[in-house]
């Protein structure tokens, strides 16, 4: 026997080798010059010539092949190239530098090419062999991606995905469609589900991912032109299966961090809005890192109008004393929504908008009795969405008013700043009546609300001219005695239904009366606070110039006889 070599493969097992059969075929084991060190991964000893192979591709099993084709000087009878081996094979090959080896021989047999030829026949592989395939290339990484062959695993696993069950004939089984019905299993992690022809291999590969694996595999369905909606299902299936089995936070944490990247590339329209909170709420304990954790913020607030309230009911983050719920974060999806929306352009976004407006609505009233809510958040809360996504803003001003009866505390100018949010003119009669009638809103607001609502009472009774809408309604009265609704429709359209529904020939009136005595008070207080400015500017400068002496009495003399009646 020739110079001995002692093969220790990454601690695993050591093999007596003869270099000089070894090196006709391995460049790795031919560049060792004597037993040195040569390459990456391989230390050697001359003393003793014993040489370490670091992250051998297969391990001890796979070398164990590559020794054996070299024994039996290339030829078929030593290794057979299997589905159960083709994949590490091909990646010892690499790792040994074989390749090179055999280039420079005139004819030599090749491993390489022995394992290409049965990599190209993969696509016709039974489903579990590729399965078994997908499972080898996470621990042959990255070899498998420099040789090509984590490719050529998914370009099978996607040639098996997309024809029917009954043709791909599955080993286990699989899930059963959108609506899938779990059952968990006290003695594994994993989930069981009926098959359906497009999800029957979601759970095949959900107990052979790894989280490292998972997005690249999503990742190599979506380029080949997977649906992003099974993609989307099964990446949910996913987590469903392996989270609640994960044997630590680090692994659950990663295994979510893989997901949200995979979902992150797929349509909005795919992806379910309630596995995002569901998501969301999985990971809340295990602190993902900012970007994942804004990716998965961005997707949700994308898909808010198909929110609900109980989604939007986030408990605050430990130790928060602002809120009993994470306002901040609803703020978040506000804003992620209209970025969204900008981005995607306005066709099609005013319903959306509206459906959004409408929850935060009712999310205004979930969180208004909250004692904690400092109101600064409360307006950026209420003033978030645009003008377009409330036509009625009766459930705004009800959030508001709770917020004002549990704050009693508030100053007029915050007050003021929260009744921003409130467009009077959208208001409904009765709520702008109460609202004038509420002791707990600042006067300006109840003036706001009432010259508002007289705006709107003009633009009815003047709509297109003097006193036009009310002529059709008088002659539909008279024609039918006053009493035929359908005639008001008939002759004064939707104008002539709300006037009618106000009684405008009641509430005009009182509205008129009350606007008139109100407008007139406040014109007379602008009128005393203009004199009143202007004698004080006096009294300042009749004290520069007397000392502040006599001139300052005559001064205060002549400001009390300017003095209205009222305010005297």
């Amino acid at each position: 026997m020739g110079c001995v070599l002692e093969v220790d493969v990454d601690g695993e097992e050591v093999f007596l080798v003869d270099k000089e059969v070894l090196a006709p075929f391995c460049g790795r084991i031919k560049n060792l010059g004597g037993g040195g060190a040569g390459g990456e991964g391989v230390v050697g000893a001359a003393a003793a010539a014993r040489v370490v192979l670091r992250g051998f591709p297969g391990g001890a099993e796979a070398f164990e092949l590559v020794a054996r084709f070299c024994y039996t000087g290339g030829g078929g009878g030593g290794v057979a190239v299997t589905a159960s081996n083709a994949c590490a094979l091909r990646c010892a090959a690499e790792f040994m530098d074989m390749a090179a080896a055999a280039a420079e021989v005139s004819t030599p047999p090749s491993l390489v090419k022995m394992t290409e030829k049965a990599l190209d026949e993969m696509p016709q592989w039974s489903w579990q062999s590729v399965v078994d395939a997908v499972r080898q290339c996470q621990r042959l990484l990255p070899t498998a991606d420099a040789t090509g062959v984590f490719d050529r695993v998914v370009g099978a696993l996607v040639s098996h995905v997309a024809v029917s069950p009954g043709d791909a004939t599955p080993t286990s089984s699989s899930p059963e469609s959108s609506a899938f019905r779990f059952s968990c299993d006290t003695k594994s992690s994993c989930l069981s589900a009926r098959c359906t022809s497009r999800t029957w291999w979601f759970e095949d590969l959900a107990v052979v991912l790894g989280p490292g694996m998972v997005e690249r595999v999503a990742g190599a369905l979506l380029a080949r032109g997977t649906d992003h909606g099974v993609v989307s299902r099964f990446l949910f299936y996913y987590l469903k299966c392996r989270v609640a089995g994960a044997a630590t936070a680090d692994d659950k944490r990663a295994m979510l961090e893989a997901a949200i990247a995979a979902m992150s590339g797929l349509d909005r329209s795919s992806v379910s809005c309630r596995g995002l909170f569901g998501i969301l709420r999985i990971s809340s304990p295990l602190k993902l890192p900012t970007s994942c954790h804004d990716s998965l913020v961005a997707m949700i607030g994308a898909k808010l109008d198909h929110a609900t309230l109980d989604n939007l009911l986030v408990p605050a983050p430990p130790g928060t004393t602002s809120s009993l719920y994470d306002v901040t974060l609803v703020l978040r999806f506000l804003d992620a929504f209209l970025h969204h929306a900008a981005a995607t352009g306005a066709r099609g976004e005013t319903p959306r908008l509206k459906k959004v407006g409408k929850l935060v609505d009712l999310y205004l009233a979930e969180v208004a009795p909250d004692p904690s809510l400092r109101p600064a958040m409360f307006v950026e809360l209420a003033t978030a969405l645009p003008a377009a996504a409330r036509d009625c803003h009766d459930a705004l001003y009800r959030a508001i008013d709770v917020y004002f009866q549990v704050h009693t505390r508030l100053t007029e100018e915050e007050k003021m700043r929260i009744c921003k949010g409130i467009n009077y003119e959208k208001l409904s009669p009765e709520c702008c009546k109460h609202l004038a009638r509420n002791a707990g809103f600042p006067t300006r607001a109840a003036v706001q609300a009432l010259a508002s609502q007289h705006t709107v009472l003009k633009s009815l009774l003047r709509g297109g001219g003097p006193d036009e809408h009310l002529r059709p309604v008088s002659a539909a009265k008279h024609r039918a005695g006053g009493e035929d609704h359908d005639d008001l429709v008939a002759a004064g359209g939707q104008v002539v239904l709300y006037a009618g529904r106000l009684d405008l020939s009641l509430e005009s009136q009182n509205l008129r009366s009350l606007l008139d005595g109100m407008h007139w008070r406040v014109m007379e207080l602008e009128k005393v606070c203009s004199r009143m400015k202007t004698q004080m500017s006096k009294m300042k400068a009749a004290r520069r110039a007397t000392g502040g002496g006599s001139g300052g009495a005559a001064g205060r003399r002549a400001a009390s006889r300017s003095l209205p009646r009222m305010c005297s």
